[in-house]
């Protein structure tokens, strides 16, 4: 890329961060990473220019800056789900609603095949599952599989499971992005002919009130995992004006500390799972108001609280 061109897109970031002042440690972190990574393209391909001079004492203010406020307040882990993950689920949400729309769209895919196709339910979910699960219904009691091991094993196995299944998605994202839309695709064709099969045995209501006590919480992890993946991916697919490795790295980062942020999500879907879903018999009334928790907890954590905060921000440096 041309100097000049560099210049003209850039220009009006780094003016901004001359003239916003600001004293949010996480603000000064990203002004100073980011125009380190302009600097470090600079030196790369216009090492005695101008413009690098330029940023470079941009980059030593901003890191004065952080150098003076460096007293990382103790409340560093609070802050960083109070302010830093809920700002990355806005600066990615792009990524986080194409992992949604491919989990749909695969879900679709895995009802309408099992609608069409009576063998399709045994090939996603097994022979043995399938025919225990007939027992089951046979005997009055269609989600038994969910008492037959203990609560705290169940819990440990469970809370493993899925720890893995998302951080597999994570990772994955380093094929290019391949990887997670490979996962989600596969995890929502199960869900689709999961739920498929319990309707065509008139259990789709009980189905839900049941099985998405801990569902919610679980799929919806699952989604952001696969976002996450994407977040990785696309440093490689898109680095803009950085080298691909400089704009890898800083995928990496972001889409970490998202990976990281749904564990403990994770873990009150197994505990769910493991302790509460099991109680088949509950009233209804506590399941929906379970359900509809976990379902308001997780658009406003991760969709309306994101938006909010960064308008606040906004309003903050204007």
């Amino acid at each position: 890329m041309r100097e000049a061109l560099f210049v003209k897109q850039n220009s009006d970031k780094w003016k901004s961060y001359e003239v916003l002042q600001t004293n949010n440690p996480d603000e000064l972190a990203h002004r100073f990473i980011d125009i380190t990574n302009d600097l470090a393209y600079a030196k790369t391909f216009y090492p005695k220019s101008q413009t690098t001079g330029y940023l470079n004492g941009i980059a030593s203010v901003l890191h004065q800056s952080i150098y003076k406020n460096k007293k990382e307040e103790k409340g560093r882990f609070a802050r960083y789900w109070k302010y830093e993950l809920p700002l990355l689920f806005y600066q990615y949400r792009k990524q986080i609603v194409y992992s949604f729309i491919f989990f749909i769209i695969a879900a679709s895919i895995g009802a309408l095949s099992a609608k069409y196709d009576d063998r399709f339910v045994r090939l996603i979910m097994g022979d043995s599952y399938v025919n225990m699960t007939n027992e089951n219904i046979a005997k009055g009691d269609p989600f038994g599989v969910y008492k037959k091991t203990g609560e705290f094993q169940m819990f440990f196995q469970i809370a493993a499971n899925n720890v893995w299944v998302s951080f597999v998605m994570f990772v994955s994202g380093a094929l290019l992005s391949i990887g997670p839309v490979f996962f989600l695709l596969r995890n929502g064709i199960m869900l689709g002919a999961f739920e498929y099969y319990f309707f065509s045995k008139g259990l789709g209501t009980q189905s839900i009130l049941v099985i998405w006590i801990h569902g919610t919480l679980e799929i919806l992890a699952i989604i952001i995992a696969g976002g996450a993946g994407l977040v990785l991916g696309h440093g490689l697919l898109f680095p803009k004006t950085h080298t691909r490795l400089v704009a890898f790295k800083n995928s990496a980062k972001d889409a970490t500390k998202i990976a990281l942020g749904i564990i403990p999500i994770i873990l009150m879907a197994a505990f769910f799972e493991s302790f509460i879903t099991r109680h088949t018999e509950m009233p209804i009334w506590l399941s929906i108001s379970i359900l509809a928790g976990s379902l308001i907890f997780m658009i406003w954590y991760v969709i309306i609280y994101p938006i909010q905060l960064y308008k606040r921000t906004q309003t903050v440096n204007s």
